[in-house]
């Protein structure tokens, strides 16, 4: 049987309740041949079936992302997509991955980067995500990437600072934490209550 038949809105569903299972399924069996079958549903010209694969790939990548690593490339083309289901989903799905596939995924940072730049919020949260995870990956790639991180810490809408700085806390070495907290105490007055207390919390996480 297809995988393609489980999909929520090929079972005539509105809820993302049958994507998130088949997902869990798929990954749980490690069935490669159906994970293959949602990746190729991903430039079905049905834009139904392609917003049920893209759920689909990154609920697998949740669980076990080394199943959809290798499909890194996919991932980054998604992010050229007219459809911006397919654009946030693929930055999810890179957001994923961004370990097991750093490699890949470190060849095409000025796509990221400039997708961030017209994204929707969940696009620009993912690409946050993403590019803190590569970073943390090597020196080599915290010296590309971090900047660009603060630069971007430093311009965010206040909203977004507590997630954004929790997100690039997993890049922050002792070489650049004090960037780093510099950037933040330098926004703090933009923060409510509650936005400040996120971020108080990662000058804890950074003191112990």
């Amino acid at each position: 049987m297809s995988v393609v038949n489980q999909l929520a809105s090929q079972l005539g569903r509105n809820d993302e309740e049958p994507n998130i299972e088949l997902a869990h399924k798929l990954a749980n069996e490690e069935n490669h041949a159906g994970i293959e079958e949602i990746i190729e549903n991903l430039s079905t010209k049905d834009k139904k079936i392609q917003n049920d694969c893209i759920k689909v790939a990154y609920e697998i990548g949740q669980v076990k992302p080394e199943l959809i690593s290798k499909y890194a490339i996919i991932f980054i083309e998604l992010l050229k997509s007219r459809n911006n289901r397919l654009v946030w989903g693929g930055m999810t799905a890179l957001a994923m991955i961004a370990d097991e596939a750093s490699e890949t995924i470190m060849t095409h940072l000025d796509t990221i980067k400039s997708v961030m730049k017209i994204g929707s919020v969940i696009t620009i949260d993912k690409g946050v995500l993403t590019l803190a995870k590569l970073a943390a990956v090597s020196k080599e790639n915290n010296n590309e990437i971090f900047p660009f991180l603060l630069h971007h810490l430093e311009n965010c809408r206040p909203k977004e600072i507590p997630q954004h700085s929790e997100s690039t806390l997993l890049a922050v070495t002792d070489e650049n934490k004090e960037e780093f907290l510099e950037v933040l105490r330098a926004r703090e007055k933009y923060l409510t209550a509650a936005q400040l207390k996120r971020v108080k919390k990662i000058y804890k996480a950074l003191e112990a």
